[in-house]
């Protein structure tokens, strides 16, 4: 930014003298930005005022609608965005009624021009300035401002309202974040995103469309014409953006009609919901979308496009957890790259760390990863130092994707460890308390650009000042160095296939007094409260319960119901209605006693002795209800299995099925004394692992190799399922991406010596027994 325009922007805001005292320090630009606008767009109708008034007096004459008398009028401005149909302007407004003329005034604007001013809430703070008896002060400081284009070119305009917008956001900064990125961050973003475009940076009369889906106040979007605009000042850029809070949509679209821009680009709604730009395609992409906000609200909406649409929508690859909508905001721009064969698109998004990691294998979240990396659009990531937000200190990404990779790009995918790269500011703005130079930005640049791996090297930088408070040790442990690298991986390295592991289940069986009594009491919710039930209420006098079939009060609790609510409602809280009246209806407990007598019979025929081969168990339960002429339905067999069994690392492998085909250790299928055996999983003991993916093998082949090294020497009696296969490739595992950023960075951190420890601990126990000594005394 120039002297002049930093020097005009100062001059600008020093209006907010007047408003001390009677407006709030955050209001301030929400007085002041709108009416720099209307002095500059005063200012730049001022050679076509007079044409469009004679017009606009004749086309009153006519019966046509708003929409045709504006299209006559903007023709009438001589190529102008915007007209004015009123006969006032600032200095014409006169002291008296004042109000009322400004607001006139402001309503014989064009349309786009009349709904910045209404977004803006423009009215509420005439009221409030008239009432405090400032309004006539404040229009004549401002009528006196000179912001015609003969003075002020719309570059340099734009460049102060920027300046104006940075510091109201800056005053602002409880909601700074909300509306407004960092100029540092947006300049290394752009940077980024721009430096490959040779046409763009040299060729006069270029044209390149840039989009922000999420365009809070326009930052990015005036950045990227800056960039451009520095280096190629005959380029033409054309903005396009939506802005969910109107307010930020104001301030937006003002810049945008102030620089000149066609302001019917910049729209007003929620991207995800409502993609009002849903046919356009762009040269470059810009975004700084909210980190970590649901989108519950609009799930419907997301979801029915998913489904409905697929890969014809904007969702197709998939939808991450609703909690976090970040990357629907990376689809959502991955669907507006201008297809590769018109010469493609690129993008730079910020995301929270989320996003490299958050979602297992066949998760929303992988997929949508999984998509990004095998169609190859991945070209960067760079990690950003912590506290550079206003409204956070997360660790935060650059991301930097194109449909127009260079040759050596392809297949490969850059990252770049900044979270040195930075100096602390000499005053915290919210929770920005650190700032990325000149210099630090530029060794991004230079790393993307040169597209080699960077070893780490230490940086001149200070390290963080420690807090003397407190005890410091004698042996402090040494501050890990700051380092800057970039490496440089192959797409594939950041997938692996899930496969999952198998073991099988061992089970011992006994028909034991203590066992058979477990069939006393129905399984589930009401297990513990009918224990409970039957220890109180079945040894009453005159109540006694019985199990012969004489009894006549087994599980009669109808003169019990009120203590035994209570007291659910006491120790069993989550107890619901239903369950309370199967605990209270005697057919409950009457079934049950049933299904005690049926075990006690098969005790009798079957024994008490333990047996470590359940693989028997169904045999001698035939066995014995024939014996005794019981018959069981599923729901008592299971009953009476899961009460009599349990699991025994020791006992023999549970059998599911006998195959005739080959045997086949590997995939679950064992030869055993002639026979083929599959077993019984156990879900206890299932694992999950994952197998890096390796272009040059088999699927079969990467799998089976790692689960030989990595998982029979540990486990000789598992294998692997089979029948978890990819449901788009349809090969055994499930395919899942991450970027472990971290992992990747990580520098080893050698703890302190023992000794070292040992005598800090030393120190600290002689001075407890120190301060002891002294309170004894």
């Amino acid at each position: 930014m120039s002297q002049t325009s930093n020097n005009l922007a100062a001059y600008i805001w020093s209006l907010a003298d007047l408003l001390r005292g009677d407006f709030k320090q955050s209001q301030y630009g929400r007085i002041i930005l709108p009416f720099t606008l209307l002095r500059r767009l005063e200012c730049v109708l001022e050679a076509s005022k007079a044409v469009v008034l004679t017009e606009y007096a004749k086309i009153q004459q006519l019966n046509i609608s708003e929409e045709a008398q504006e299209k006559l009028l903007l023709r009438a401005s001589g190529g102008l965005s915007f007209f004015n149909t009123s006969k006032m302007d600032l200095s014409k407004l006169g002291e008296a009624g004042i109000k009322a003329n400004l607001e006139s005034y402001i309503q014989g604007f064009s349309k786009d021009a009349r709904e910045i001013f209404e977004h803006f809430k423009f009215n509420e703070f005439l009221g409030q300035l008239n009432d405090a008896n400032l309004l006539y002060k404040f229009v004549q400081r401002v009528r006196q401002t000179d912001l015609s284009p003969a003075s002020v070119s719309n570059h340099d305009m734009g460049l102060v309202f920027e300046e104006l917008i940075r510091r109201f956001a800056e005053g602002s900064n409880e909601t700074a974040g909300e509306h407004f990125t960092p100029r540092d961050i947006v300049r290394l973003t752009t940077s980024l995103v721009f430096m490959e475009d040779d046409d763009a940076l040299t060729k006069p009369g270029i044209i390149r469309t840039i989009y922000d889906p999420t365009a809070g106040t326009g930052g990015f979007l005036s950045a990227g014409m800056e960039y451009v605009h520095e280096l190629n000042p005959q380029a033409v850029m054309r903005a396009y953006g939506q802005e969910l809070n109107p307010e930020s949509y104001a301030i937006c679209k003002a810049d945008m009609l102030i620089k000149g821009q066609d302001v019917s680009n910049i729209k007003l709604g929620n991207t995800l919901s409502n993609d009002q730009l849903y046919a356009s395609e762009f040269d470059y992409m810009l975004s700084n979308p909210p980190f970590g906000v649901d989108w519950k609200k609009i799930e419907q909406e997301i979801s029915d496009e998913h489904t409905q649409k697929g890969f014809n929508g904007r969702f197709g690859a998939g939808l991450p957890r609703v909690s976090d909508g970040s990357l629907l905001f990376l689809l959502h721009l991955i669907s507006k790259l201008r297809d590769s064969s018109q010469g493609g698109g690129r993008i730079g998004i910020i995301l929270n760390g989320s996003p490299l990691f958050t979602g297992g294998a066949g998760s929303g979240e992988s997929e949508i990863r999984r998509y990004i990396l095998e169609a190859d659009l991945l070209e960067a990531i760079i990690a950003l130092p912590t506290d550079m937000f206003y409204n956070t200190g997360i660790s935060t990404y650059v991301w930097v994707l194109s449909n127009k990779k260079t040759a050596e790009r392809k297949g490969k995918v850059q990252l770049i460890n900044g979270v040195n790269l930075c100096g602390k500011m000499r005053k915290s703005l919210g929770s920005k308390r650190n700032e990325m130079a000149e210099d630090d930005i530029a060794t991004v640049i230079r790393a993307f650009g040169s597209f080699e791996p960077v070893d780490a090297y230490e940086l001149d930088k200070q390290t963080a000042k420690k807090s003397n408070r407190g005890r410091q040790a004698a042996n402090p442990k040494a501050e890990a160095a700051k380092t800057f690298a970039s490496k440089i991986f192959n797409s594939y390295e950041f997938g692996y296939r899930r496969i999952s592991i198998e073991r099988p289940l061992r089970l011992s069986w006994q028909f034991s007094d203590e066992r058979v009594a477990e069939c006393r009491f129905a399984p589930g919710a009401i297990n513990s409260v009918m224990r409970w039930v039957y220890q109180e209420f079945s040894n009453l006098e005159g109540e006694s319960w019985c199990d012969g079939d004489t009894c006549k009060r087994y599980g009669d609790l109808s003169t019990h119901e009120e203590a035994i609510r209570r007291y659910c409602k006491l120790n069993f809280a989550d107890l619901k209605e239903k369950h309370l009246k199967d605990l209270l209806n005697r057919t409950t407990w009457m079934d049950q006693k049933r299904l005690l007598l049926k075990a006690q019979q098969l005790q009798a025929s079957i024994g008490t002795a333990q047996c470590d081969d359940f693989n028997s168990f169904d045999d001698a339960i035939k066995a014995a209800c024939k014996q005794k002429g019981i018959s069981l339905d599923a729901k008592d067999k299971k009953q009476i299995t899961d009460a009599m069994s349990w699991k025994n690392t020791a006992a023999a492998k549970v059998i599911k099925k006998l195959h005739k085909t080959p045997a086949n250790p590997l995939y679950g299928l064992f030869a055993v004394n002639g026979e083929v055996q599959e077993y019984q999983t156990d879900s206890e003991l299932r694992d999950n692992e994952n197998v890096a993916l390796d272009p040059g093998q088999p699927v079969n082949a990467s799998n089976e190799a790692y689960f030989l090294k990595e998982v029979l020497p540990h486990v000789p009696d598992a294998w692997i399922d089979a029948s978890k296969k990819d449901v788009k490739d349809q090969q055994v595992g499930i395919v899942g991406y991450e970027i472990p950023f971290n992992r990747h960075f990580y520098q080893y951190q050698p703890p302190r010596d023992l000794l070292e420890i040992d005598a800090d601990l030393d120190a600290v126990s002689a001075e407890i027994m120190a301060l002891l000594q002294e309170v004894h005394v």
